[in-house]
């Protein structure tokens, strides 16, 4: 879509904005909104997330997130009101509350004081733009090493917003609701789809590692209830029999390099690089600890296996890439032990049956997944790409809005009628 620009422009004195539309104003946040801040005192609201795709409704039984000892302490968010994560700005968001609610009182709650020069809409807009090409970061304050690089109550108050007319306002605002609306149906298109590969690769992994890949092979049922029926020349045997399952050793941070010569690897792949090494050769590693419980990854060569990881060392000669594969088709998180930080239990896991297929088809196996998977990983890998480039042209497309570097208006009105 190639949209003009306007006839003619002025400087805005805003150094993040330019150069603005010669009838456009320039204000600042204070002169259209107002800070609140009502504390609720009692329970029984709606416990409200500030995220990057919007105000979202927290269900605190799940247990999942952050989640408070006291939401009596919250901030009461009214239908109406915006709610903004201004305590970061790199991950944080901003949105207008549809439903009435609280959130946390380190965030900030502020409404337009004067509807009949601010559209909500539009300002929203401006907002999100805002995070989105780092506006606020560079008035920020904090540490955004720990994820807390805040926008200061003087620096928000004295923010400059460009504001157009009115009934402008309204057709910019109702221009981006369509087109960023068409874009985010494209992105969640491509997610879908991304989904869908994942879902399918998955089912060529499981198939492969617990069936083989000759459909004529006599099958007997493996006495796994989840293994069901495998090829009747294969072995079923406890994992204890098959590997040896021990977590790696323990390294501190500060012996751990952004380069060096032996790479770190933890629960979720490569951490870094130190200057000794615990493994030489070729082996699958179990994320041991937290969110990462039953992570396969690869590790090869000489490296350090760190204590968030379970080495798996095989007694025999085993295919790796079957081994990983058929681990991981194993869904090894769902034995993880409840605690202040779950982790996986070797016990549990190395008492596990599993099959063994003879060394040849493992390797057949193993040939068969690293063409299959690249196909996947391929098609996967250009769904995402296209997210990328939808995302950024959304973000393009708010921008130039916003601050006037096109002229939607004429747009907006074939749009509406």
């Amino acid at each position: 879509m190639s949209l003009p620009r306007y006839p003619q422009y002025k400087d805005s004195g805003v150094e993040w904005l330019g150069e603005v539309p010669a009838h456009w104003e320039v204000v600042r946040l204070r002169n259209i909104v107002e800070i609140k801040k009502v504390i609720a005192g009692e329970l029984g609201f709606e416990i409200l997330s500030i995220t990057q795709s919007g105000i979202k409704v927290k269900d605190i039984e799940s247990g999942e997130g952050q989640l408070s000892m006291d939401y009596t302490k919250y901030q009461v968010v009214e239908i109406g009101d915006f709610a903004m994560n201004s305590m970061d700005l790199l991950t944080g968001g901003v949105d207008i509350a549809s439903v009435k609610g609280v959130t946390s009182p380190d965030y900030r709650v502020f409404r337009i004081i004067k509807s009949n020069c601010c559209a909500s809409r539009y300002l929203l807009f401006i907002l999100i733009n805002s995070y989105l090409q780092k506006i606020f970061f560079a008035f920020g304050q904090g540490s955004a090493q720990l994820g807390r690089w805040r926008l200061p109550r003087k620096e928000f108050n004295a923010f400059g917003v460009p504001l157009p007319p009115l009934p402008e306002q309204t057709a910019i605002a109702e221009f981006l609701d369509r087109e960023t609306g068409k874009i985010d149906e494209l992105v969640a298109e491509q997610r879908r789809l991304i989904g869908l590969l994942k879902e399918k690769r998955q089912a060529v992994i499981s198939h492969a590692v617990t069936k083989g890949l000759d459909p004529n092979a006599p099958m007997k049922y493996s006495g796994v209830e989840w293994l069901g029926e495998v090829p009747e020349h294969w072995e079923v045997l406890p994992l204890k029999r098959i590997v040896v399952l021990q977590s790696g050793n323990s390294i501190t941070s500060e012996r751990i390099e952004e380069a060096g010569h032996y790479p770190v690897f933890g629960g979720n792949g490569l951490r870094g690089f130190t200057t000794d090494f615990t493994h030489d050769g070729d082996f699958v590693l179990i994320g041991r600890q937290g969110a990462l419980c039953g992570n396969i990854n690869y590790a090869s060569g000489q490296f350090w296996a760190s204590e968030h990881a379970i080495v798996v060392t095989p007694y025999q000669k085993l295919e790796i890439r079957w081994l990983g594969e058929f681990l991981r088709t194993m869904n090894l998180n769902q034995y993880s032990i409840s605690a202040a930080q779950p982790g996986l239990s070797v016990e549990i896991i190395r008492n596990l049956h599993a099959c063994l297929p003879p060394k040849s088809e493992q390797t057949a196996i193993s040939i068969f997944l690293d063409s299959e998977l690249n196909k996947f990983d391929s098609l996967i890998t250009e769904a995402e790409r296209a997210i990328s480039l939808l995302q950024e042209r959304r973000s393009a497309l708010i921008s130039a809005a916003v601050t006037g570097q096109i002229d939607v208006r004429a747009v907006a009105e074939r749009g509406a009628a």
